[in-house]
C-alpha cells in the first residue's frame, strides 16, 4: 500500500465530503426559497357589489376561499379601526389600498398614513392619474419621489397602478416609461397584467424592463369571455410568475372585474386557477 497515496486520498475524501455537504446545504436553501410562495391577495373591487351589500360576509368568504389578504378600493363607509377588526376576525391582512392622488398631497398625507397604519397596510397605491403631457408626467414622477422619501421612515411605500391609458405615447415614449424611468426604486410599479395587455403591451416585457419594481402586481387575465379566469386567456403566466418570483414581488393580487353577477364565484375560480398553477 502506498502511504502517500492513502493520505492524499483521505485528504481528498475529507475535502470533497465538506464540499458535498456545503452543496447539499445550498441546495436545501435554494429548494426552500423556491418552495416559499408569494402570498395571494384579492383586490376587493372584484367583489365591489357584494361588498356594498355585506362587507363582513364578503371578507369571511374571501378568507374561506383561501386568500391571505385584501387590497381595498374604497372603504364602504367604515373607519380604519372597524376595517382592521374585520380583517383580524377573518385572519386576513391588508395587502394594499387604492387611494386617490389627493390623499397623498401634503395636506392629506399624514392622515392617510395614520389611517393605513391602523389598517396594517404599507402599500399606498394611486390607481390613476391624468397628466396631459410628458412634462406633467415628469412633474408627477418628481412628486412621487418626494412622497416615497416621506413614507420611508414609516416603513411604507407609494406606487402607481396600470391602466391602458398609461401606455399612451408622448414623443415616442409611453407615459408608463416616462413615469417609472424617473421615479425611485421605492416607488412601486403595480403592473396590472390584464390592463397592460389590453393596451397592446406584453406585461412580460414591462417586468423585464423594470426588475424589482413590482412589489405588488395585479393578476388579471386578458382575452376570452366575461367568465374567463386566470389561465384561460392570453397572458404568459409562467413567464410573469418567474419574473415576479425572481424580482422580489411581495404580493400577487388577483383582480377579476368582468361581470356584475357571480363575482364571488369568479374570484373563487381565480383562486383555484392560481392553486392549480402552484401559486397558493
Amino acid at each position: 500500500m502506498n502511504k502517500n497515496f492513502s493520505i492524499t486520498t483521505r485528504r481528498d475524501f475529507l475535502k470533497w465530503s465538506a464540499a458535498a455537504a456545503a452543496a447539499c446545504s445550498l441546495g436545501n436553501l435554494l429548494e426552500a426559497a423556491a418552495a416559499k410562495k408569494i402570498p395571494v391577495g384579492l383586490q376587493l373591487y372584484s367583489v365591489r357589489h357584494e361588498c356594498e351589500k355585506d362587507l363582513p360576509k364578503v371578507l369571511e368568504t374571501v378568507s374561506k376561499i383561501g386568500y391571505k389578504g385584501v387590497e381595498f378600493a374604497g372603504y364602504y363607509g367604515r373607519n380604519a379601526k372597524d376595517l382592521r377588526k374585520m380583517l383580524d376576525d377573518n385572519g386576513l391582512v391588508c395587502c394594499g389600498t387604492h387611494t386617490g392622488l389627493n390623499t397623498i398631497q401634503p395636506a392629506s398625507l399624514a392622515a392617510t398614513v395614520e389611517f393605513n397604519k391602523t389598517l396594517g397596510n404599507k402599500y399606498l397605491i394611486v390607481p390613476g392619474m391624468s397628466p396631459k403631457s410628458k412634462e406633467e408626467w415628469l412633474q408627477q414622477a418628481k412628486y412621487f419621489n418626494e412622497v416615497a422619501d416621506k413614507l420611508k421612515p414609516e416603513g411604507m411605500f407609494t406606487g402607481y397602478h396600470a391602466h391602458g391609458g398609461d401606455f399612451k405615447k408622448y414623443d415616442g415614449e409611453t407615459a408608463w416609461d416616462i413615469f417609472f424611468s424617473n421615479t425611485k426604486p421605492e416607488v412601486i410599479m403595480q403592473l396590472d397584467t390584464g390592463n397592460t395587455m389590453g393596451a397592446g403591451v406584453d406585461p412580460v416585457t414591462v417586468l423585464k424592463k423594470y426588475p424589482g419594481r413590482a412589489k405588488t402586481i395585479h393578476i388579471k387575465e386578458h382575452g376570452g369571455g366575461p367568465e374567463t379566469v386566470i389561465g384561460g386567456g392570453q397572458i404568459k403566466w409562467a413567464e410573469v410568475f418567474a419574473l415576479c418570483e425572481a424580482g422580489g414581488t411581495e404580493w400577487y393580487i388577483v383582480e377579476h372585474e368582468r361581470r356584475r353577477e357571480g363575482q364571488l364565484d369568479d374570484v373563487r375560480r381565480c383562486f383555484e386557477a392560481m392553486k392549480a398553477m402552484g401559486k397558493c
